[in-house]
């Protein structure tokens, strides 16, 4: 038999419960003309769009996540997971999207909900750590510099890691010490001078997003 031990942290008698209980303290916290992401595999996402019915909210997308690149299944009694849904969702229909980023990063055409964008190697021992590449994305078409950016479940600091690159304000919060620290040396590890710092991969993808980018900055 596999099994999947990620560690005390993710051991949760109740789990719509708990989603319930944080999803209502970000809501709680979040700007009216704010948007809450949250990702998830099929074991979560289905309470967490029940929770975000439940509390009125406007849902405005849901973007799945494809890897392409995903690592295979030891299992031989299911298909090998590939992707993970991300809900976006709003206090009222007024909330910041930057449509205009969104559609340069996708070649000036407008952007879909289905972001095929590869796993990446972990720079850490957090055995769910996000690409950075994905949180550039989220945190560009969600958010402006200067922005307060929220994580609740901030594990090894990539979200943090982004915020600050992106000059945007970062509050993470974690249980794990090891990982705590972990967070904060990457963090604290990032040197931004004046501007925006975007990725090189971003960056190279097309000189007139190139461009349009660094005006933003």
């Amino acid at each position: 038999m596999v099994t999947c031990d990620k560690g005390d942290w993710d051991v949760i008698d109740d789990i719509h419960e708990f989603n319930e209980t944080w999803v209502k303290e970000c809501i709680r916290v979040l700007a009216d003309d704010g948007t809450i992401w949250i990702s998830g595999t099929l074991h979560n996402h289905p309470s967490i769009g029940v929770i975000l019915k439940k509390l009125n909210l406007w849902i405005i997308n849901d973007v799945i996540w494809f890897k392409r690149n995903a690592a295979p299944l030891l299992s031989k009694n299911r298909l090998a997971p590939s992707t993970e849904l991300i809900w976006i969702a709003t206090k009222t229909k007024k909330y910041f999207f930057d449509y205009d980023t969104a559609k340069m990063i996708n070649g000036g055409k407008q952007m879909r909900n289905l972001w095929e964008i590869n796993a990446e190697r972990h720079k850490t021992s957090h055995p769910t750590e996000k690409p950075e590449t994905l949180l550039e994305r989220i945190i560009l078409l969600g958010s402006k510099q200067g922005d307060t950016i929220l994580d609740p479940f901030t594990g090894s600091g990539t979200t943090g890691v982004v915020a600050k690159r992106l000059k945007r304000n970062f509050i993470g919060f974690e249980l794990s010490p090891e990982y705590f620290e972990i967070a904060q040396n990457r963090i604290n590890g990032i040197s931004v001078n004046g501007k925006a710092v975007y990725f090189e991969k971003l960056l190279k993808q097309d000189e007139q997003l190139k461009f349009f980018l660094e005006e933003k900055a």
